[in-house]
């Protein structure tokens, strides 16, 4: 289990929320835009979501969720297992993680701006890896079951 995330980062994370709100579609929207460059990662995603989209809007919707209960995330329990569920259901792994978080992070910068600090990146970053590292151990969890 990943290390618990520091007040700072909390406080950093919890702060963003209303910009996430304003600006959180746009923000995946983008992350998007910079993860299709690579078409392997583009394939696990479901395209007509894309254009529609709703798919952009969900994750949009999930991240601000996150931050507003960052430090409350039992509050999150349904929707991560729904996401832990549709993750499997589409094959995403460990390995894929690293490539979200490579699009987020600048894609939030380039949404945000000069909001977008360092330190604010730094504690998305945080935020991010601990999240990622509570899904990839549920996924791998249900990938054994599945299996078993």
């Amino acid at each position: 289990m990943a290390a618990p995330l520091s007040e700072q980062t909390i406080a950093i994370v919890k702060a963003t929320a209303p910009a996430l709100q304003e600006h959180g579609v746009a923000i995946t929207t983008r992350m998007y835009e910079r993860l299709f460059v690579d078409e392997d990662v583009k394939a696990l995603f479901d395209q007509a979501a894309q254009e529609s989209g709703e798919q952009p809007r969900r994750l949009a919707a999930a991240i601000l969720a996150y931050a507003q209960n960052v430090d409350k995330l039992q509050n999150l329990d349904a929707p991560v297992r729904r996401m832990v569920e549709r993750h499997v259901e589409t094959g995403v792994k460990a390995e894929h993680y690293p490539y979200v978080a490579n699009a987020l992070l600048p894609a939030i910068r380039d949404v945000l701006g000069d909001a977008a600090t360092d330190e604010v990146l730094a504690a998305w970053g945080e935020a991010y890896w601990f999240l990622a590292d509570i899904l990839i151990a549920k996924e791998a969890a249900l990938y054994e079951e599945q299996a078993a």
